[in-house]
């Protein structure tokens, strides 16, 4: 009889500006790799309400386009209702759209991901600590 098996982990970082990527990858990778689990799925989330979860290319152009195209579609200042409470609207907008986690599989051992697929931590309301709770569960 095969028994699922799970693991966790917690880890911390400090973004450094208002909107900021980190990518979190090797966090992510390096976990799957240490929890021993042959095939499952790991789930990457970012317990949040200002920050998201995202996939794609680790390419210095192509990270300073999705900041810009975060700010256009959630500018700050745009006269939110919410910014009346705490000037941070755009931030919970950016974070309801792109979503707060990810989850990848795990193949023989590995976390599975596309070539340019990395995973990065989307600051909307920098800079902070944050936390990322990584679970994998499998056999």
């Amino acid at each position: 009889m095969t028994f699922l098996k799970t693991d966790f982990q917690e880890i911390s970082l400090s973004t450094k500006k208002r909107l900021d990527l980190v990518d979190i990858t090797e966090h992510v990778s390096n976990f799957v790799k240490e929890c021993k689990i042959e095939s499952g799925i790991c789930l990457v989330n970012s317990p949040h309400s200002t920050t998201a979860i995202i996939v794609n290319e680790h390419e210095s152009g192509l990270m300073e386009d999705i900041l810009r195209k975060v700010q256009e579609e959630f500018p700050k200042g745009a006269e939110w209702h919410h910014d009346r409470v705490d000037s941070n609207a755009d931030a919970h907008l950016a974070s309801i759209f792109l979503g707060h986690s990810k989850t990848f599989p795990i193949k023989n051992g590995r976390l599975e991901r596309g070539t340019w697929q990395n995973i990065f931590l989307l600051e909307a309301d920098g800079p902070r600590t944050r936390r990322i709770l990584i679970e994998a569960m499998g056999v």
